[in-house]
């Protein structure tokens, strides 16, 4: 099996934790464990209105699109997905990308049509079986647990309530010493208080550190998170959560989609702050070009390009392949703020930033996956002479 880039980046993060510039990045491609039907995305015709929702075939193609690009580390996906792609059409069998499932789905993700669910405090629950992510079946015989995915995403969100926050300890324990017998990984998702005024807006960021560093606290190695999954806290307490524990590896999540600039913007300053992961759902999903803007997520923490220069350069790319923006340039250069709640943005039919185009849905002409990073640049780049 050929070795995953994310286990060498990991080792190398822990060799050298403040020198190490690995950066890990993810394509979250798990939403149909929140919204359902919507999670796909939309596809849209040449007249105005004449939008759908993509099926799950179409989804799952633009996944295995990211897979034989090559470029992410990580691609994490719903049990029955990576069922599909993972152990019946071995995909990454020959692939350095290590599959991932969401290991379990609280309340807070209910963000199907008409919920109301996530406006509630956030409840834990659990659809996925370890055993259906490892072999596809119950009860996993030891040499069969190698064939699936080995590696999970587990989210919790605390609303400073001492009863369901403690259900929600209680859960993630019992996950813990179910994954540490099973030999599964997983990575620790922690969401901002889903509920108003649980804290105040200027605690937040460092509610979320505390809880971080309280709940770990008595999690020995072998039960421990490989990295952390949060919303981007901005650089003061992004610094203080990686000066804490050095090998408490942190990643940023990527939230609602916004503009090309602000999923750009956030990757550069999570980087430089000390985040070495990026996890981005709707940011790539709702994306023009899925393959081109994660090519530019990867020069940008490279330090080839700049956030500015990567906004200039995907819109051109957009030109040649003469697919449709979302919006004009100068308005996608623009920084918004985004939503930081699983829940808090459903994509709908109605929703024009969100619409990708139809090209999305189709495969690029270049094969990246044969390509350097490099030759992915100069290619990219070539495309910018006649701006």
């Amino acid at each position: 099996m050929t070795v995953k880039s994310l286990d060498q980046k990991l080792a190398a993060i822990h060799r050298d934790p403040t020198g190490c510039k690995e950066f890990i990045i993810a394509d979250a491609k798990d939403a149909d464990m929140a919204f359902g039907m919507a999670a796909p995305g939309e596809i849209c015709g040449s007249n105005e209105g004449e939008c759908r929702f993509k099926t799950l075939a179409e989804y799952r193609e633009q996944i295995r699109q990211v897979i034989r690009q090559g470029v992410v580390d990580i691609v994490l996906m719903s049990a029955s997905t990576s069922e599909k792609l993972c152990l019946e059409e071995r995909l990454f069998e020959n692939s350095h990308i290590t599959p991932a499932i969401r290991a379990n789905d609280a309340s807070d993700i209910f963000a199907f049509r008409g919920s109301d669910i996530p406006s509630e405090p956030a409840y834990p629950f659990r659809t996925a079986q370890l055993d259906h992510a490892q072999c596809g079946h119950l009860d996993c015989e030891p040499g069969e647990r190698a064939a699936g995915a080995d590696l999970g995403l587990y989210s919790v969100t605390f609303n400073n309530d001492r009863t369901i926050d403690l259900a929600t300890l209680n859960a993630y324990n019992e996950f813990r010493a179910e994954a540490e017998r099973k030999g599964f990984r997983h990575f620790l998702e922690v969401f901002h208080p889903n509920i108003q005024e649980a804290v105040t807006a200027e605690t937040v960021p460092y509610f979320i550190n505390d809880v971080i560093a309280r709940t770990l606290a008595g999690v020995a190695t072998a039960g421990r998170p490989i990295f952390l999954k949060i919303p981007y806290p901005g650089p003061e307490a992004l610094e203080e959560l990686v000066a804490y524990d050095p090998h408490l590896i942190v990643g940023i999540l990527g939230g609602s989609s916004g503009t090309t600039r602000d999923a750009f913007q956030m990757i550069h300053d999570a980087h430089k702050h000390g985040a070495r992961v990026a996890l981005y759902g709707r940011k790539i999903n709702n994306a023009e070009n899925q393959l081109a803007f994660i090519e530019f997520l990867r020069h940008i923490v490279d330090g080839v390009i700049s956030p500015e220069e990567a906004v200039r350069a995907y819109h051109s790319v957009l030109e040649k392949l003469s697919i449709r923006p979302h919006r004009p340039l100068d308005q996608d250069m623009q920084e918004t703020a985004g939503v930081m709640s699983y829940g808090g943005e459903t994509p709908t039919s109605g929703d024009s930033s969100n619409q990708p185009s139809h090209s999305q849905a189709t495969s690029s002409p270049v094969d990246f996956a044969k390509m350097t990073s490099e030759e992915r640049l100069a290619y990219h780049m070539d495309r910018l002479k006649n701006l």
